[in-house]
Parts: C-alpha cells; structure tokens; sequence
C-alpha cells in the first residue's frame, strides 16, 4: 500500500496537512518508502492529479503497491482511521 499526498507547501493548509502525516506515520507505523508527498504545483503533481481526476486540494491518495486505486479524499483531510482502513485491504 502506498500513501500520496498532494498540497502545496506553502499554503494554509500545508501545516495541518504536514501535522496529520507526521502523526499517521507515528500511530499507524507507516514506513517512509510507503508515504510519498507531491507539490501540487509541480509537474508531477499536476500529471498526478490529472490522473486520478483530483480537483481540490489537500488530497490523499492510497494505491495498492502495483499502483492500483483504491481511494482517495479531496479538500479536507479524513480521519486516520479511515485512511488506514483502505491500507489493510
């Protein structure tokens, strides 16, 4: 399972969206390969978000390792629960 994250930096967003990864990665043992961050401004999270059809931001995305889609939120962030509940599947 494989966690994307996209916002931007340096918004109003960036240190709630900062302080709910540092704590997903502390309660829920998330290792650091599995937890990727994408500027939403970059080329590559614009091609990201292009894909995946992601319209607001924050937005999480959770993949299966092969890259496969399982879920994902935009705008506010969810519940730590209900992002991990998609990584056990």
């Amino acid at each position: 399972m494989k966690i994307l994250v996209l916002y931007r930096p340096n918004s109003e967003h960036a240190r709630g969206v900062e302080s709910f990864l540092h704590d997903l990665q502390k309660q829920h043992y998330i290792q650091p390969r599995n937890l990727k961050t994408l500027n939403m401004d970059s080329r590559e999270g614009i091609s990201t978000a292009s894909i995946y059809d992601i319209m607001a931001f924050p937005a999480i995305l959770v993949t299966a390792d092969n890259g496969q889609y399982m879920k994902h939120w935009e705008g506010n962030l969810p519940l730590m629960s209900e992002v991990m509940s998609y990584t056990l599947v």
